[in-house]
């Protein structure tokens, strides 16, 4: 057989109400069949995933392993990939029919870049999109400067793994994925392949990102066991991310730059969890904020300033408490008569009708 330009590699586990779907948008690329590689690792499923996938073989090759993570999934599954670009992809998400052959008419106009990232839907467990989520232009990103790291930053979301596409021989200087980043592993692979080459964000949407009980980043609050497991991941991924930004020769600056929103996301899981002080609270919440918007009304600005005051005065696991409770009621709604902020980045997000 000859070589496949592209392999589209599925990591997968407990999917058996989506796979099919994911494997099928696969298939059904706009792009030559003989050029497409299709790889589905199986992350231990225990229930009929892995049965579901293996009925399209030849068409698809199955990887099945024992459960231990996206990481473990994607250390398995790379060295695999015969192509010459590696589309990630998650089993409960799917792609819209022309991503592989936009992304390769980029890459073949871009030969200095190493990934490609892009817009998305955000889709129910039914299939239907409710809301769309995209670069307002297509835009070139590297991490040479502290400037250029910030203008990134709103831009992370694109580099997730169904909205992501890599040449392989930069995947091969990145691998392994340590292995105790078992959720978020595709975070480390993007922020060293920006760390190594330039990549591109595009403006079209092309991945269908599917919201659903099992997603296992979008953890919630009532289920212990998960939240410990995001935050062990999270913690892991810190930690071995700072290790080889230095091991790369990453400067100090930049390197404590690119891994600013990350440290901020572990220490909000630490103080949710109860760990942690009022006053180590309020930091977090004013970093966080900073990092979120690039301006604020006088309005919001003093509702800000409220919420920031209430971290002092709480505990901090009763505060994340009390921030759950004023999303899930929808209470936002009712700050848009201070005057909405303006989000950091330059990012479009429109609902879909219905």
């Amino acid at each position: 057989m000859a070589q496949p330009l592209i392999t589209a590699l599925i990591d997968t586990c407990n999917h058996e109400r989506f796979i099919e779907r994911a494997i099928v948008s696969a298939i059904e690329q706009e792009v030559p069949q003989d050029g497409l590689e299709i790889l589905v690792v199986d992350d231990g499923s225990k229930d009929r995933t892995a049965e579901i996938a293996a009925k399209f073989a030849p068409r698809v090759r199955l990887l099945r392993k024992q459960n231990g993570g996206q990481a473990s999934a994607f250390n398995l599954g790379v060295p695999e990939a015969r192509g010459e670009y590696v589309a990630l992809l998650d089993g409960d998400d799917w792609w819209a029919p022309n991503k592989l052959g936009i992304v390769l008419e980029t890459f073949a106009q871009h030969p200095e870049i190493g990934t490609i990232g892009h817009g998305f839907y955000h889709a129910d467990d039914e299939d239907r999109p409710f809301e769309r989520v995209a670069p307002q232009a297509a835009e070139r990103l590297d991490f040479t400067s502290v400037e250029n790291i910030a203008h990134f930053r709103p831009l992370r979301c694109f580099f997730g793994t169904s909205r992501v596409i890599y040449r392989r021989d930069l995947l091969a200087q990145i691998l392994p994925v340590p292995a105790g980043i078992a959720i978020e592993a595709d975070e480390y692979l993007w922020t060293v392949a920006l760390s190594l080459r330039p990549a591109m964000a595009l403006e079209r949407a092309l991945t269908f990102y599917r919201m659903h009980g099992g997603n296992l980043y979008m953890v919630g609050a009532e289920d212990p066991a998960r939240v410990r497991r995001k935050y062990d991941s999270l913690v892991c991924l810190a930690s071995a991310l700072a290790e080889r930004l230095s091991a790369l020769g990453i400067p100090a600056e930049l390197a404590a730059a690119v891994l600013e929103p990350l440290r901020i996301e572990v220490d909000q899981h630490r103080l949710a969890a109860g760990g942690g002080t009022p006053w180590e609270m309020f930091r977090t919440e004013r970093a966080a904020n900073r990092l979120s918007y690039a301006k604020m009304s006088p309005g919001y600005r003093i509702f800000k300033a409220g919420a920031l005051a209430l971290t002092l005065v709480m505990p901090p696991r009763q505060f994340c408490r009390l921030k759950r409770w004023y999303a899930a009621r929808g209470l936002r709604r009712f700050r848009r008569v201070l005057g909405e902020p303006t989000p950091a980045g330059t990012l479009t997000q429109r609902k879909m009708p219905t």
